[in-house]
């Protein structure tokens, strides 16, 4: 899977860099990037979680 991010959306709150540091930061400009490949299987939930806890829902799983 991997995390993809709407960045129309992002109003960079910054929530899921807080829960999830290793997969999403929000960049100098307020917009959140998700790392780059895919999300380990270890860190599944860890991604449900940051994506669950985006309060603009601007955060995506693709399987």
């Amino acid at each position: 899977m991997r995390l993809l991010a709407d960045l129309d959306r992002c109003e960079g709150h910054g929530m899921c860099e807080a829960l999830a540091p290793e997969l999403l930061r929000v960049g100098p400009d307020g917009v959140v990037v998700p790392s780059p490949g895919p999300v380990a299987d270890a860190d599944a939930d860890l991604a449900h979680l940051a994506v669950d806890s985006c309060p603009v829902r601007a955060l995506l799983i693709d399987p």
